[in-house]
């Protein structure tokens, strides 16, 4: 399987100038690329308003990456003569991602691609794009020292870490790099090896164990064994010092594209400043989630999770910076590979279940649950619990309801979608999901 490793570098300053001029080749061969698609389009639709007829039009641009890169080489002497004093690896990293950009529109507009509408493939600026560069070809390779890399053109970089996790692997054969990416993030450049390797069969400490995992805001994760994972609140605990660093960068003479004024030095010192700060909370976050995921998934055979809509939810504006603090989206993605890693298998429940209303004891779903009643209080049983707490309950015994109908997405389908105003709604339960004595409609 495929693996990708993280290292930051110490560049010099000669070096961060040559990737610098790497990744600004890259924008300079996607805009052109962009503006060779664009105004062939163009053409084509004023040709086409002339009456004239597909046979008689403007010959069209490929978009694939195959098609670029020769309409590049061709162009490549008279409109970018200094071409050879980069890799050819910078060009192709922006022809590749103008061909991806340009299938995911041409995808989003038939229908062929899920999810939220793509639009049309936009111009880079040096201002706003984050520089990258994506190597495949060439000597790539790790140092004997383990505190060096090698990339073409580039040549000799210095880690600020040491890379003895990969360079084991590779040392032992049992991984091999596919490609290196430069990318400067938070005010520092890292290089992200993606490497093919070979990963031993693994088996978690309880292959037999279910939790099911209710994440949220005051507690970022509620597993059905009774655990609270508390919610470390990375932003809301650099807030104050972010809104320093925003209110200094405000007072300073930033850029202004209507006039074409430049931004001073000290607006960019203090844009560096406070990106940092924001780079610094995502590292908290990132490894909080990697912490609290890793646990679990070398601990746990069955993971159940909810399918959440975390768009839908950000669009709630009191919510919303909470909400994306915690990242609910990417503790799903890590579980989803993390469990393959260690032999054990993610369970995701429909989206409409309702694992919030549902009593984890007698199964009566209620029709409303207010969002600030955070003790739930069954009306049938008489069960107090914690809110999360039962939901958390209830996605660990959607594993049996799961192996009971196959593989494939959780059978039950939960609660009715719309319910009624007032009263409690019967639910049609999956077989085993229901207690002996408990299947018929719910009790007055």
């Amino acid at each position: 399987m495929r693996q990708a490793y993280r290292f930051a570098l110490d560049l010099t300053g000669s070096q961060t100038r040559a990737v610098m001029a790497h990744a600004g080749a890259a924008r300079f061969a996607h805009n052109w690329a962009l503006a060779q698609v664009k105004t062939v389009l163009n053409q084509r639709t004023a040709e086409r308003s002339y009456g004239l007829t597909d046979e008689a039009l403007t010959l069209s641009i490929g978009w694939t990456l195959p098609a670029l890169r020769r309409a590049w080489n061709v162009a490549k002497p008279t409109v970018a003569p200094w071409w050879n004093e980069v890799s050819k690896e910078a060009f192709n990293t922006g022809l590749d991602a103008l061909a991806r950009a340009l299938k995911n529109w041409s995808d989003s507009r038939s229908g062929e691609r899920a999810g939220r509408t793509v639009g049309f493939p936009r111009f880079k600026s040096r201002h706003r794009t984050t520089p990258s560069i994506r190597f495949t070809t060439g000597a790539i390779r790790v140092e004997p020292d383990r505190m060096h890399v090698v990339l073409p053109r580039l040549g000799r970089l210095k880690l600020h870490e040491s890379a003895r996790k990969m360079a084991r692997r590779l040392e032992a054969g049992t991984a091999r790099i596919l490609s290196a990416t430069v990318r400067r993030d938070g005010g520092r450049w890292h290089v992200a090896f993606t490497v093919d390797i070979d990963r031993i069969e693994r088996r978690p400490t309880r292959p037999g164990s279910v939790v099911g995992v209710d994440v949220g805001i005051k507690h970022l994760a509620v597993l059905s064994t009774g655990e609270f994972v508390d919610n470390p609140r990375h932003l809301a605990a650099n807030q104050k010092q972010l809104r320093v660093l925003g209110r200094a960068l405000s007072r300073k003479t930033g850029p202004d594209r209507h006039t074409g004024r430049r931004p001073s030095n000290r607006w960019q010192r203090a844009a560096v400043r406070l990106g940092r700060t924001h780079a610094r909370v995502a590292n908290l976050r990132r490894d909080a989630l990697h912490k609290l995921t890793t646990r679990l998934t070398r601990e746990h055979g069955t993971i159940v999770v909810e399918d959440l809509n975390v768009t839908g939810m950000l669009a709630n504006r009191r919510l919303a910076r909470h909400i994306a603090d915690a990242g609910f989206g990417e503790i799903r993605r890590q579980l989803a590979y993390k469990t393959t890693w260690n032999g054990g298998r993610l369970l995701v429940a429909d989206r409409w279940y309702p694992s919030s209303k549902t009593c984890s004891d007698c199964g009566v779903v209620k029709t409303k649950l207010a969002l600030h009643e955070r003790t739930y209080r069954c009306q049938a049983c008489g069960l107090v619990i914690d809110r999360d707490r039962n939901a958390a309950l209830n996605l660990a015994a959607l594993a049996a309801q799961f192996d009971t109908a196959g593989s494939g997405p959780v059978a039950a389908r939960g609660a009715n979608w719309k319910t009624r105003v007032r009263g409690q709604v019967a639910v049609k339960r999956e077989p085993g999901a229901t207690l002996v004595g408990q299947t018929g409609t719910v009790p007055p």
